[in-house]
């Protein structure tokens, strides 16, 4: 496991290239560089569930709540050059098992519910990673919650319609790095959850 600090950003960037794949990216908020620039900061509390967001896709974007912290990446599942298509499903259900493995049980997973896609290839793969999600989360007896897009974007920054940048832009104002729009999404997805847990 490598650490590489950025006192730069309000964040810390650890390479983990075992807890989640080969290719995962983290990303959690530096509490010493201060709040965030934000109305929105939830407080560290050890004792809140552990709870995931996650945008679907071949390049997926995530966020994990786990004691109180948030951490997030992006996981490429796109399939090598001599493998088959649905490789891809495959590695992803291994990832949520080694997800499982590093944070324990899950109280609920949240994920970004796409109704219009671009292209055919994009509806056919967000099926398929989200057929494979809800499976696994039945198996393991695991809530789980589709977020309309427009709503996950409306709470973020005021816009129904907010473009890539602006979701990154918000990410950034949260105290996160993210590295794309995949990974700002699951953000963004993941402190509206927050957002809807009544207080305790």
């Amino acid at each position: 496991m490598t650490y590489e600090a950025r006192t730069s950003h309000a964040v810390a960037r650890i390479g983990q290239p075992n807890a989640f794949g080969a290719d995962a990216n983290t990303t959690i908020p530096d509490e010493s560089a201060g709040p965030p620039a934000t109305n929105f900061s939830p407080p560290l509390d050890t004792g809140s569930p552990t709870i995931v967001a996650l945008d679907l896709g071949t390049t997926l974007g995530w966020a994990l709540r786990l004691s109180g912290q948030v951490m997030s990446g992006t996981e490429s599942f796109k399939p090598g050059r001599f493998e088959g298509g649905g490789m891809r499903y495959l590695r992803f259900v291994r990832w949520l098992d080694d997800l499982w493995r590093f944070a324990g049980p899950l109280a609920t997973v949240h994920f970004e519910e796409v109704r219009r896609h671009r292209g055919v290839d994009a509806a056919h793969a967000y099926g398929g990673f989200l057929a494979q999600l809800t499976a696994w989360c039945e198996r393991h007896a695991v809530p789980y919650q589709g977020v309309p897009v427009g709503t996950i974007k409306k709470f973020a920054t005021g816009k129904g319609n907010a473009d890539k940048a602006a979701m990154i832009e918000t990410a950034k104002r949260w105290g996160h790095q993210p590295e794309d729009d995949n990974e700002a999404d699951a953000i963004a997805l993941m402190h509206w959850a927050i957002a809807q847990e009544a207080p305790r």
